[in-house]
């Protein structure tokens, strides 16, 4: 993407996004709507739209990245995702650090690199 932007992945803080959202939805008065069961479905909803994008398609990155309105649409509908996926967790006021790195530590068990590791996948 475009390196110009002044944040970026390296630079920016969880709390950043989480504040940002919050005043986003404060100054609309919008929390009496932000429930976690309209968030989940928000999500749902904007995890659709990012679905249909690729629909019956089978583009390569390079061709996501060579066509400048697909990787524009793609990148807002994954804006939007994280955007309700960052208001849910502010709703129920989680710590995503400490749910990313408790989940991640319960999947490296259950899907320990000595049985997964020829890149095959299934849910256990």
């Amino acid at each position: 993407m475009n390196e110009n932007y002044k944040f970026n992945d390296l630079k920016t803080a969880i709390s950043f996004f989480k504040e940002e959202v919050k005043k986003f939805v404060e100054a609309r008065n919008w929390n009496r709507y932000h429930t976690p069961k309209n968030l989940v479905q928000a999500i749902n909803c904007e995890a659709g739209e990012l679905s249909q994008l690729l629909l019956f398609k089978d583009y390569t990155v390079e061709e996501i990245w060579n066509n400048k309105k697909l990787l524009t649409n793609i990148s807002e509908e994954i804006a939007d995702v994280f955007i309700y996926l960052i208001s849910l967790i502010n709703a129920l006021d989680l710590d995503l650090s400490q749910i990313f790195t408790k989940k991640m530590e319960k999947n490296k068990t259950k899907y320990s690199s000595k049985e997964f590791n020829n890149g095959m996948y299934y849910k256990k």
